[in-house]
């Protein structure tokens, strides 16, 4: 019954909000004129009178099912819609073949594929002969980034075009149709209108059901502690394996990295609301002392081991403060990757030089064979010398001595940098290349 409702263009009356405010012509989508307005790409497609397989890629709630439909109207085409949740290779096969029926007859067929990153590989490259052949045009649209989710093969054969998060100006348009659709204002102050946008966190049909919920309260408006009460507060969008995860914790690595402690703040709390594992930060965090600031301030790896340690005793939500404050702390010192491009730079070298031995004076000698062979002859113990430092060689012979570590200055490593420059002095002096 709903597809003959849909075919009429006529909503049956027990239909939810969503679907009553469900766009009838591309210029009613909100939120999307870069794909859809004036010179998008999508609008070019479609004065161009031919449409081209594509994969719409955008969070919940954002239009990507309402511009497939509006997409065929506009073209001319007959819609048929998948499901990657609900369907299987029967169901591929069997619309496939209804679309090269429709094509032997003359007709087009856009076929839309909700959730298509949930088909495997092999599904996948099902659809290859069928979108080359021209027999379907393929609309796929996903939550997930195509890069990771999409065979190669289908993506280029298709352009991906990403739809944006609903802003505050689309939500409330949304609004004002829900408004005019049901002869009312929404119950809510100002300030519980705003809240309102802000629970909806993009999504046009989440703020749609929310809305439709007010509707059937009493006309006396709520606060924003009574919209609080009213409304539950859903998670925000966050899949601890998918894109959204790297996308955020490399905003929290990138802000620390970026001396800016505000916004490292704001990221590790938005990990922390979506349900990140606090140890997996607490890695993270670890990561970020060794990585970006090393000898610059070397007490930031002991801060970040005892958040670890701190979160582990004891645990959520008391320990996330451990964490917090590891992570001002890295974000306020001085940063330095001195440790880290020496470590790189040295493992190169190893690669290169492959099995060198060290010098025979720095060879251990713990049998008289070895002690006749030179192991250890000449070995100068460092704190033993007048000036606590020898100036041997401890490259391999044939080895070059090279200089892998390379301290700019900051923090603490300025004094490392003035010592190294004066044993730097020294050895020269001693081996007469001064």
């Amino acid at each position: 019954m709903s597809d003959l409702f849909e075919a009429s263009g006529i909503h049956p009356p027990d239909a939810p909000l969503a679907d009553r405010l469900r766009p009838a012509s591309l210029d009613q989508v909100v939120g999307q004129d870069h794909l859809l307005g004036e010179g998008g790409p999508i609008r070019r497609m479609i004065e161009a009178g031919r449409l081209g397989s594509m994969i719409l890629w955008g969070p919940p709630g954002t239009g990507k099912t309402t511009i497939a439909r509006l997409l065929a109207k506009a073209a001319g085409y007959q819609y048929q819609q998948i499901s990657a949740v609900f369907s299987g290779v029967a169901d591929l096969k069997k619309a496939f073949e209804q679309a090269r029926v429709r094509r032997a007859a003359g007709q087009s067929t856009l076929l839309f594929v909700d959730e298509i990153h949930r088909f495997n590989r092999a599904q996948q490259d099902g659809f290859l002969p069928f979108v080359e052949e021209g027999v379907v045009t393929l609309v796929g649209a996903t939550t997930e980034n195509p890069s990771f989710e999409l065979n190669g093969a289908l993506l280029s054969r298709s352009q991906v075009f990403v739809l944006k998060r609903l802003d505050d100006a689309a939500l409330n348009q949304l609004l004002i149709r829900a408004e005019a659709e049901e002869g009312l204002a929404l119950p809510l102050t100002h300030e519980a209108r705003q809240a309102l946008l802000a629970l909806a966190d993009g999504d046009g049909r989440y703020l749609l059901t929310m809305a439709e919920t007010l509707f059937a309260l009493p006309p006396e408006p709520l606060d924003v502690q009574a919209l609080a009460a009213t409304l539950q507060r859903r998670a925000p969008a966050y899949d601890k394996s998918r894109e959204e995860h790297y996308n955020l914790i490399s905003a929290l690595h990138k802000s620390v990295r970026g001396s800016d402690p505000d916004a490292a703040l704001y990221w590790l709390a938005r990990m922390l609301n979506g349900g990140e594992d606090p140890l997996y930060l607490a890695r993270r965090i670890v990561r970020m002392a060794v990585e970006d600031i090393g000898e610059a301030d070397p007490l930031s790896l002991l801060v970040a081991n005892a958040a670890k340690d701190t979160y582990d005793f004891l645990g959520s939500p008391e320990g996330e403060l451990a964490l917090a404050q590891a992570v001002v702390h890295l974000a306020t010192a001085p940063k330095s990757v001195g440790v880290y491009e020496a470590f790189k730079a040295a493992k190169r070298a190893a690669a290169e030089t492959g099995s060198l031995m060290p010098p025979a004076h720095i060879r251990n000698a713990p049998t008289k064979l070895m002690k006749s062979l030179g192991y250890g002859k000449g070995y100068q113990y460092d704190p033993d010398t007048e000036e606590g430092f020898s100036g041997a060689n401890f490259f391999p012979d044939e080895m070059e001595r090279r200089v892998f570590y390379k301290p700019k200055g900051e923090g603490h490593e300025e004094k490392v940098k003035a010592r190294l420059e004066r044993w730097a002095a020294m050895r020269a002096a001693k081996s007469g290349t001064s």
